[in-house]
């Protein structure tokens, strides 16, 4: 790297960690401790693989999803802080241009959703559910396809009653899309209800059709999620509760046809929820997450771990200059692109844009 990058990189880090709020940030619905945590001041460190891009240019998200294509990342739903101290739900969809690091907005969501599940196949986006409310965030059962070619979202058929959720892990095999957990309810507050499940469903988004696989061998939610060789992995999560983390890789045969059973591959190096995942070639990426508890507050992970599907191992790589949970990532290429999520325990929203290439 010549001295002219490297003072480039600085001054981008710089200006990013204006977008780092030092004041103490209130939980949001869904993330009830209320916990009251300063959040890091600290300048970005990057480098490694690790480069700052454009922030997120509508201002900041979490709890949303995310998709390619083509050379474009679409980040979906999610919250904003509401200017009185708390969140809200937004319908908003914003595009970032990888090759111009530049943003748009695109045609927002019928409906305002967080934690959304999305996918992209055929170039086209498809949201099936996710989670909406104010006290109580519920699941719904609401579904659209999105197409890039005139900017609209058309609605689908809903989900069918009583497999409705949000924050579910999500792998793409041909024409289906698979869904495994989620959770139907989160409910501010201490002890509040945080309804984890176990089901895992498969859509079809030529027939528009459903079909039920087998259970998780847990619930989880706020987990990791990817189609690698025919084999649907689910990775890490959490269990009704943000501190209630799992290290648990499940993996499903999907090429078979019988769907028999899950197995157990090797467990994370560090149990996370609301971690973020993508896939390049055979390995998985895994970063940040939600629920390491220092000193009696949920705080936020840092570390960037890979899975080889082949050699079932994990690897420990450079951590995130910015650790953020509540964020979503998608590979491009040999690159990984991480807009958004929040650097505290709870609702911490950023308009952070990072990406990684793994060396």
């Amino acid at each position: 790297m010549n001295s002219r990058h490297i003072r480039a990189v600085s001054a981008i880090a710089t200006a990013l960690v204006m977008t780092v709020p030092t004041a103490t940030a209130h939980a949001h619905p869904g993330h009830g401790d209320h916990q009251v945590v300063t959040a890091p001041s600290s300048e970005p460190k990057y480098g490694e693989g690790w480069r700052p891009l454009a922030p997120i240019a509508g201002g900041p998200r979490q709890e949303h999803s995310v998709a390619a294509v083509g050379t474009d990342v679409y980040v979906v739903g999610g919250i904003r802080p509401n200017g009185a101290g708390g969140m809200v739900t937004v319908p908003d969809v914003e595009v970032y241009n990888t090759r111009t690091n530049t943003w748009r907005s695109a045609a927002p969501l019928p409906v305002p959703m967080n934690h959304p599940n999305i996918a992209a196949v055929g170039g086209k986006l498809y949201v099936l559910g996710g989670l909406s409310g104010g006290a109580s965030w519920e699941a719904l059962r609401d579904s659209f396809v999105y197409n890039p070619a005139t900017n609209r979202w058309t609605a689908l058929p809903p989900m069918p009653s009583g497999i409705e959720r949000g924050s579910a892990a999500l792998g793409v095999l041909g024409t289906q899309i698979h869904l495994a957990g989620g959770m139907r309810s989160l409910t501010p507050g201490p002890g509040g209800l945080q309804d984890t499940v176990a089901s895992v469903h498969s859509y079809d988004v030529i027939t528009r059709r459903w079909t039920a696989l087998p259970d998780l061998p847990q619930a989880r939610d706020h987990v990791g999620g990817a189609v690698v060789g025919g084999t649907f992995y689910v990775l890490g999560g959490r269990d009704r509760g943000q501190v209630n983390v799992r290290d648990t890789v499940y993996a499903l045969s999907l090429t078979s046809g019988r769907y028999t059973r899950w197995t157990e591959s090797a467990p994370m190096p560090t149990p996370r929820g609301g971690i973020a995942t993508a896939v390049i070639g055979k390995m998985i990426y895994t970063f940040g997450g939600e629920g390491k508890v220092g000193n009696g507050a949920n705080t936020v992970f840092s570390e960037t771990e890979a899975y080889d599907t082949r050699r079932n191992r994990w690897e420990r790589l450079d951590p995130m200059p910015v650790p953020r949970h509540g964020t979503a990532a998608i590979s491009i290429g040999n690159t990984i692109y991480i807009p958004g999520g929040g650097n505290l325990g709870g609702g911490s929203p950023m308009t952070v844009n990072d990406a990684y290439r793994p060396r």
